[in-house]
């Protein structure tokens, strides 16, 4: 990355980078809900509104890392990091997931337990299906923004699996945290309404074990797919394709040998690669028409020219070879764009 790169990145506003719009969504209406959520635990004793707190507040300090990673994947290359930050995205990210199944899961599957062999009275009041209807509407909105801008991403021949199989893990930690909040909100609703209707409390404490249940896949999905990244994720085959494609094309490679990439951030990639070089078209440019019998004209006869000739083609050649694989290095860059590291060497 050049210097110039540096500042476009640097200047870039926080809320052109992928992803920060959806967390920042989710932080404040996790973070409203959160308190609204405590507040109807705190007057009904509900196993299922407690669980949907303790739900709403792993997923504020869960959004809250997400959006650490996305800051820190900003920094530019430095001593450090040759290849920049990029990858702290999936660190965070993937904190956040244990956070999900450590503390959201954990926590809830064991209240709900704990509710079933020491069951407690429910206090219904009207206020608590208000607040579980405004936290409805708040995740639905949230949930919204993140799949909206996840769709958005998706290459244009992608379909849905694909959108999900390969689409930014901090969006899709929000899409599944919040779609699964959704439904949480849902299952809460009726369990306090079946422990009501039958004055039997293990219907709320079961809601709560099921949405504890839930948050446990979620977070198992989002750790899987964060470890795909971190463990150097190769680039798309398609992508990985095209660029042999590209190399070959040229007359002077002959072939590619030990080709090997890796996602170094969101939507920049790796290459490397060796090739050998096509001897008869090399020649033919280092011959440069009919320049090479003038010179075989001027030097016959005379050893100490044709020495001083010789070593000066032996020179040209890896400068001639340079050039062409800069040139063919700035085509690859410039058909695919995501390329942003590549490093041809000479077999």
């Amino acid at each position: 990355m050049n210097i110039n790169e540096k500042l476009n990145r640097g200047a870039r506003p926080y809320m052109q980078e992928h992803g920060f719009i959806s967390v920042i969504f989710a932080l404040l209406g996790n973070f409203v809900i959160t308190i609204l959520k405590a507040i109807g635990f705190a007057v009904s004793g509900s196993s299922s509104l407690f669980s949907e707190a303790v739900h709403s507040l792993a997923d504020t300090a869960n959004q809250t890392l997400l959006l650490v990673g996305i800051v820190k994947s900003r920094r530019a290359p430095d001593e450090d990091s040759s290849y920049g930050y990029g990858l702290e995205r999936f660190f965070w990210a993937l904190i956040s997931a244990c956070g999900v199944f450590f503390v959201g899961a954990g926590v809830t599957v064991y209240h709900g337990i704990s509710t079933l062999l020491h069951p407690e009275e429910i206090f219904f009041k009207p206020e608590i299906f208000i607040i579980l209807g405004v936290s409805f509407v708040v995740e639905m909105i949230t949930f919204s923004v993140a799949f909206r801008e996840l769709w958005k991403a998706r290459g244009e021949d992608a379909t849905f699996s694909e959108t999900f199989q390969d689409g930014d893990p901090t969006v899709l930690a929000v899409v599944y945290e919040d779609g699964v909040a959704v439904f949480g909100v849902s299952v809460a609703m009726v369990s306090i309404w079946l422990s009501y209707i039958t004055g039997n409390p293990m219907w709320d404490a079961g809601g709560s074990i099921i949405i504890g249940v839930l948050l446990a896949w979620v977070a198992v999905v989002l750790i899987m797919k964060n470890k795909r990244f971190l463990v150097e994720k190769s680039i798309p085959e398609e992508v990985q394709e095209r660029i042999i494609e590209i190399l070959v094309a040229d007359p002077m490679i002959e072939r590619v040998h030990d080709f090997k990439s890796s996602v170094v951030e969101l939507g920049k990639y790796r290459a490397k690669c060796e090739v050998e070089v096509n001897g008869t078209a090399l020649f033919r440019e280092l011959s440069n028409g009919g320049m090479l019998k003038e010179d075989y004209e001027t030097i016959r006869g005379d050893y100490q020219d044709f020495l001083k000739y010789v070593v000066d083609y032996t020179d040209r050649v890896p400068r001639v070879i340079g050039k062409r694989i800069d040139k063919i290095e700035e085509r690859i860059k410039k058909e695919i764009p995501a390329v942003r590291h590549i490093d041809i060497e000479i077999n």
